[in-house]
């Protein structure tokens, strides 16, 4: 069993390389209680760049001052999302998690004005419909993490004409879920849930945790980047179908 504390970066790779191949999510979230005190200090060694992306892209996007916005940070670990929304001039932030240990974390960054113990996928997100002007998902969709089937839920605490953003690995081993994910965006937006405004790949997202994991013109770079990709949606003034109620 990989131990997770902080370490060199063959030992954080070794553990994060142990994390992606969890994909049942009892096990998981247990991974993620054990990792917590040292997960910000490995993801830096990886130059882990997903919050700071997604949270530039929401930035861009966002129609008004970015104080008076609502937002939901969904499997918001120990608090990255915030801190670069903070950084951004964010400052009502709300959070969830399904990691007590993480969530231990992100309440002694102070950033959040609440923060509350969610499973998305098997519970409900704890917020009426319509209630956030942004929601960001930043590094929690991939197997035995949050399933693609979670979208809609996500839609229904955003309000009519607020922000989704979305990240995923788009390094080999995540494939398969990018196209599972790819074709729900797909079918909600077919629907008139969400309309896209940008799905921009990522070359460089962190670093590999193995060589099988880089472009196959890249495989003997041992410091090579995995890719990644950063998605934004807008809700739809009506949501049709199925993906979801009027909010």
């Amino acid at each position: 069993m990989v131990e997770e504390q902080g370490g060199s970066l063959p030992e954080v790779r070794a553990r994060v390389r142990a994390s992606h191949g969890i994909t049942d999510l009892a096990r998981k979230l247990r991974f993620y209680d054990r990792w917590a005190p040292d997960y910000d200090q490995d993801v830096a060694t990886l130059q882990y760049r997903a919050p700071s992306l997604a949270v530039d892209y929401l930035a861009q996007a966002l129609k008004g001052p970015p104080g008076a916005a609502l937002v939901l940070d969904v499997a918001c670990g120990t608090g990255l999302v915030a801190a670069e929304l903070q950084a951004r001039g964010f400052i009502q932030l709300h959070g969830v998690d399904g990691s007590p240990g993480m969530l231990e974390q992100a309440q002694a960054r102070r950033l959040y004005q609440s923060l509350s113990l969610c499973t998305l996928g098997q519970e409900p997100l704890p917020s009426p419909e319509g209630t956030f002007d942004a929601v960001l998902m930043v590094g929690a969709l991939s197997d035995g993490q949050v399933p693609c089937s979670a979208l809609p839920e996500l839609l229904r605490v955003t309000k009519a004409g607020g922000l989704v953003c979305l990240t995923t690995r788009t390094n080999p081993s995540n494939l398969s879920y990018k196209e599972t994910l790819e074709a729900e965006m797909a079918r909600l937006e077919q629907s008139g849930a969400w309309e896209r405004l940008m799905a921009q790949p990522v070359d460089h997202w962190e670093l590999a945790t193995a060589k099988h994991e880089l472009p196959p013109d890249a495989a003997n770079d041992s410091d090579g980047f995995i890719s990644g990709i950063v998605y934004l949606y807008r809700k739809q003034p009506a949501t049709l179908g199925d993906g979801g109620k009027e909010a």
